[in-house]
């Protein structure tokens, strides 16, 4: 599947050498997004959960 993928990304940086400029910029950020899923790993990453403020900003029971 990677194979493939990298053959489409191939396929649309060839295309958009002979393309008018607006046809170009989105053939290679379609070309761009094979590459992504060419690469398993990359595509698979998650990105770290959300970071919780410190406990200090939270009004305790007796505070309010």
């Amino acid at each position: 599947m990677e194979e493939f993928y990298r053959g489409f990304a191939q396929r649309a940086r060839d295309l958009a050498e002979k393309a008018d400029p607006f046809t170009r910029r989105r053939l290679l950020d379609l070309a761009k997004r094979y590459d992504a899923k060419s690469k398993p790993l990359a595509s698979a990453r998650l990105s770290p959960p959300p970071r919780s403020p410190p406990a200090t900003y939270f009004a305790r029971s007796g505070d309010a």
